[in-house]
């Protein structure tokens, strides 16, 4: 069965250079990650019908993923990102994207289709981005698709991917995100961002813990350097799994490739512990290239 994930696409372009098209986004380097795995992945986002957007549709659909939900806008084009690293490989981000095609996508022809085509998936996957960007109509219809898949019995994942300049403060964002946890069975939350979007100090355990307690029955809290702590249904306490150290290059999408890692773990039904070390080892690929993906 396929995999849908719901998100913004962009061009990207970074500061090191690099020949050819580049590409990037959440939830498409996860969708892409899964895809290379080799699962059946539909990605739901909006592009224009410019000679740009073609290409996008293009390369995207040679790396497997099913393109036919990828809407197109009759006067709005993909959005743009850019990426600055510093010496020690951690990256700064500056976007245009106020005309992104994909902020309209559930406003266009399609997306019926689409959303009806999600509600039978094996798994559907977005993020608090994905939330960001769309209108108030767009968010009340994904979320309501993940809580009718979950009172289906049928998996939805979610990462809060939480990027302050996308919402007009920090509690609507926190609001909708916590919408968004109570909808969703696996949970794939970073620290800092979840410390960012609260307003806290919290350490990974309690996360976890306030994620479960939020309706999540599996929650895998991204730490970087700490290493991941993973929170089920079945156990008392979360568990810490450590990390293993390794080299920085680019720090772009390393998240996004862990989740990518640990929903390839699932889809194959792995226990919860090998997802973690199978997230664990594509991040770790992620941060020894440049870019958040390597074309």
């Amino acid at each position: 069965m396929t995999t849908f994930i719901f998100g913004e696409a962009m061009l990207e372009y970074h500061s090191h250079g690099g020949a050819g098209l580049r590409y990037g986004g959440d939830t498409l380097n996860t969708a892409i990650h899964l895809a290379r795995a080799g699962h059946d992945i539909a990605y739901v986002t909006a592009v224009g019908t410019d000679p740009i957007s073609d290409a996008l549709v293009a390369a995207w659909a040679a790396e497997g993923i099913d393109t036919r939900h990828v809407l197109r806008h009759p006067d709005r084009n993909p959005g743009i990102y850019a990426i600055y690293l510093d010496e020690q490989g951690e990256r700064s981000f500056l976007y245009w994207r106020d005309r992104s095609a994909a902020r309209e996508m559930f406003a266009l022809p399609g997306m019926a289709e689409a959303l009806d085509a999600a509600a039978a998936a094996r798994l559907v996957y977005f993020s608090l981005i994905t939330l960001a960007i769309v209108d108030d109509a767009g968010r009340d219809a994904l979320i309501a698709l993940a809580g009718q898949r979950k009172q289906a019995g049928k998996a939805v994942a979610y990462d809060s991917n939480f990027r302050p300049n996308l919402w007009p403060d920090h509690a609507s964002a926190a609001a909708v995100s916590q919408r968004a946890v109570h909808n969703c069975t696996i949970g794939l939350p970073t620290n800092t961002d979840e410390r960012d979007l609260w307003g806290s100090d919290e350490g990974e355990c309690a996360i976890a813990s306030r994620w479960a307690a939020g309706g999540c029955d599996l929650v895998a809290v991204k730490a970087a350097e700490k290493g991941c702590v993973l929170s089920t249904s079945a156990a008392r306490e979360p568990e810490i799994i450590a990390a293993v150290p390794t080299d920085v290059v680019d720090s772009s999408g390393a998240g996004d490739a862990f989740n990518g890692g640990f929903l390839d773990g699932w889809l194959r039904g792995k226990a919860v512990g090998e997802c973690v070390e199978s997230g664990q080892q594509k991040a770790r690929e992620t941060l020894a290239h440049r870019g958040a993906i390597l074309l």
